[in-house]
C-alpha cells in the first residue's frame, strides 16, 4: 500500500511536470491573463519566476521587483476591483517575448478604461520580465 501510494506521488509530479514543460509561452501568459481576470492570485502568481521585475518603457529601475512585490501589488488591485477584467486587442508572439495590447476595466472600482501594452518575456515557464507601455 505504502509503494502505490508513493507510485501515486510521483506520477503526479511528473504529469504536473510534462504538463508545464509542454507550455508555451503564448500559453504562460494567456494562463496568467485568466487568472487576472479571476481575480485569483495564488494561481496569478504561479506564472511569475521569483525574480520577476517590472518595468516602464524607457526606464532602467523596476517600479516592482521580486515575486512578494508582485502579489502585495496584485492582492490590493484583486481585493479593490471586483469587475476587473483585461481584453486582448491584439497580441504578438516572437519567440519566448509576448506583446499584448489590452483594454482593461474595472480597475479599482473605476469604470474608465485603460489601455496599455505589455511585453512579457518567458523563461522555464515562467514570466521573467514585464515592460509596460503606457498611453
Amino acid at each position: 500500500m505504502k509503494n502505490i501510494f508513493y507510485a501515486l506521488i510521483f506520477l503526479s509530479s511528473f504529469i504536473q511536470t510534462s504538463y508545464a514543460q509542454k507550455m508555451n509561452p503564448e500559453e504562460v501568459v494567456q494562463e496568467n491573463l485568466d487568472f487576472y481576470n479571476q481575480r485569483n492570485i495564488n494561481e496569478f502568481m504561479k506564472s511569475f519566476s521569483e525574480g520577476i521585475e517590472v518595468y516602464n518603457l524607457g526606464e532602467v529601475k523596476p517600479i516592482i521587483k521580486g515575486a512578494p512585490q508582485v502579489r502585495k501589488v496584485y492582492k490590493q488591485l484583486f481585493e479593490n476591483s471586483p469587475k476587473l477584467h483585461s481584453t486582448i486587442l491584439k497580441r504578438i508572439v516572437i519567440g519566448n517575448k509576448v506583446i499584448d495590447h489590452e483594454s482593461i476595466t474595472g480597475r479599482n472600482g473605476s469604470k474608465e478604461i485603460v489601455e496599455l501594452t505589455l511585453i512579457y518575456e518567458v523563461e522555464n515557464n515562467k514570466i521573467v520580465r514585464i515592460t509596460v507601455i503606457r498611453k
